[in-house]
């Protein structure tokens, strides 16, 4: 993914609401190109020596500018993200490998689903998920961290935490300052 595809993404904004001139099929699209980029060996430089971690997840940023962050994850059996929302930022991601469960507030229950490789998802503004690498159907020896690419417009500065009450009501737990995406490694 160069600068150039990123910025030939960007359309002027309506007038509405939005923090950003981007939107969910922009940061649709740029995950794809992303995952794109990924899978064709164009992130390798920035992977740790020695290959991924195999028991917690790692990030590194592939894009930054004023408007947009990209991301490239990868995503371990049984760390959590908790469920959260990127605060005033919109999301996407497109999964390169492996499978992700995200668990998504539907406003009375969590709903889960899956994405497997080459899904997308999109996250709007107050969009409450919680995402976690799903076990390999049938069950198989891992091969190792499942990947995916995620974009945020305007970058990350903030993300909330939540608990789902008795009552079956979201309660925010706390907020954080972050540029870290999904948040800190869970």
């Amino acid at each position: 993914m160069t600068t150039a595809s990123v910025l030939d993404l960007r359309r002027p904004g309506s007038a509405g609401s939005s923090p950003t001139r981007l939107r969910l099929p922009d940061l649709l699209r740029i995950t794809d190109e992303g995952a794109d980029d990924a899978l064709h060996g164009r992130f390798d430089h920035l992977l740790p020596e020695g290959g991924l971690p195999v028991d917690e997840r790692w990030a590194t940023r592939i894009h930054a500018d004023d408007e947009l962050d990209v991301w490239l994850i990868s995503w371990v059996p049984d760390k959590s993200t908790e469920l959260h929302d990127h605060c005033g930022s919109l999301g996407a991601l497109t999964v390169l490998n492996g499978s992700l469960h995200e668990y998504r507030w539907d406003g009375s229950q969590l709903v889960r689903r899956r994405l497997d490789a080459g899904d997308q998802a999109g996250f709007p503004l107050g969009w409450v998920h919680d995402v976690m690498r799903a076990p390999e159907a049938p069950v198989r020896i891992a091969t190792g961290p499942t990947l995916s690419v995620h974009a945020y417009s305007p970058p990350l500065t903030a993300m909330s935490y939540y608990e789902v009450t008795q009552a079956k009501t979201l309660r925010r737990s706390r907020t954080i300052l972050t540029d870290e995406p999904e948040g800190p490694a869970a």
